[in-house]
């Protein structure tokens, strides 16, 4: 049975700072391990290793790469000297483009290691899946998420604006170059604004995750105490139940776990993402934006499951898109605001909400799951 007060309790239990590839991310671990353990079931461990060089360090010398390319050509100080600067960023970052096509294969770094934690409830006569995704560990960064948000709109922008100034004032413009050198200070100034910021932004290990993304482990806990007995079973469904490590630094977790997973049918699975869900509720789906409702009493946007896709950014759910996996995502943007903050508290989450959320998932899949092979 579904129990509010059971994922408040859950809930309390994971709030607290747990950077992957750290020992409390360790302890969020062992908390979730412990849990599944006490329902009678065997859970089962994926140890990968994993560096932070893609999602910490790739980044921020692309952007950086990326303004002094701007700049050089502002400057104009002749082909020779840019046709320098282009080599010298090509030869810097076109092996680096491609060791991070595969970023869970990175050596370059410090080594660290994490864990995924799984649970699947398989039977050999059925041949279609059902996963419920969330992730264990959390961040902190020293820039809020819209202000990130804001610096890489900025960067883009600031970009695109300054490469039209410089056409027009090396190639199509000529003899108005000097009033537009003046008038190009402003995108390279505003470029380089952000790139500083960008890069100031560091990662650090002082928020709480109570929405991102303790709200997402004790969602799938709570799910999974109710699969946990066989009279709720799925007549035509496997479940897989799974806790991420490493997500916060590029994704690793899920990218080692696709190892698992690869060979299930995409046609055949549907997966539920929960990351990220604070007192209000949002489903990523096929829509342009994403479905918000205040409770979760009628969220019956994702019952025609074949016509929905996850829409988000870098997380499980979309690396798992890129793989064709399909399924819905669940979160609350009015909740990001505490994201990777040390304001990302236990408060800022309704366990009811998680509750409602539980029981009318569990209803859909039931009719799903009926209304197979009809």
């Amino acid at each position: 049975m579904i129990d509010g007060n059971r994922i408040k309790e859950n809930l309390e239990e994971f709030v607290f700072p747990r950077l992957s590839g750290t020992e409390n991310e360790k302890k969020a671990f062992k908390i979730a391990k412990k849990k599944i353990e006490k329902l009678q079931l065997s859970p089962l461990v994926q140890e990968f290793s994993f560096t932070t060089f893609y999602p910490r360090v790739y980044q921020k010398l692309v952007f950086t790469l990326g303004f002094w390319l701007l700049f050089v050509l502002y400057l104009n100080f002749g082909y020779l000297f840019f046709f320098i600067n282009l080599a010298i960023i090509l030869l810097i970052y076109i092996p680096i483009y491609f060791i991070t096509r595969n970023p869970e294969n990175i050596k370059i770094g410090k080594k660290r290691r994490s864990q995924n934690l799984y649970v699947s409830l398989e039977e050999e006569n059925k041949n279609k899946n059902i996963l419920f995704l969330c992730h264990l560990d959390s961040k902190g960064q020293r820039l809020p998420i819209k202000f990130r948000g804001l610096f890489f709109k900025l960067w883009v922008y600031s970009l695109i604006f300054g490469l039209i100034i410089i056409i027009f004032k090396n190639i199509l413009f000529t003899q108005y170059s000097f009033w537009l050198y003046i008038i190009g200070i402003v995108p390279i100034g505003i470029n380089l604004i952000s790139t500083v910021m960008i890069d100031l932004n560091i990662t650090n290990n002082k928020s709480p995750g109570a929405t991102d993304n303790a709200s997402g482990i004790v969602t799938v806990l709570e799910l999974l105490n109710h699969y946990s007995s066989p009279k709720f079973r799925l007549k035509n469904y496997n479940l897989w139940f799974i806790f991420t490590g490493a997500e916060e630094t590029g994704t690793m977790g899920i990218r080692n776990f696709y190892k698992i997973i690869e060979h299930l049918e995409r046609e055949k699975s549907i997966m539920f993402n929960f990351d990220t869900i604070g007192r209000g509720l949002d489903v990523w789906t096929s829509t342009e934006r994403a479905i918000h409702f205040k409770n979760a009493e009628n969220l019956n946007a994702f019952i025609h499951t074949k016509k929905k896709f996850i829409r988000t950014g870098r997380s499980d759910a979309y690396y798992l898109k890129k793989k064709n996996f399909r399924g819905f995502g669940f979160g609350d943007q009015s909740s990001y605001k505490y994201v990777h903050t040390i304001n990302d508290t236990v408060d800022k989450v309704d366990p009811f909400l998680l509750e409602k959320l539980c029981k009318h998932i569990i209803d859909v899949i039931n009719r799903i799951d009926n209304n197979t092979n009809r």
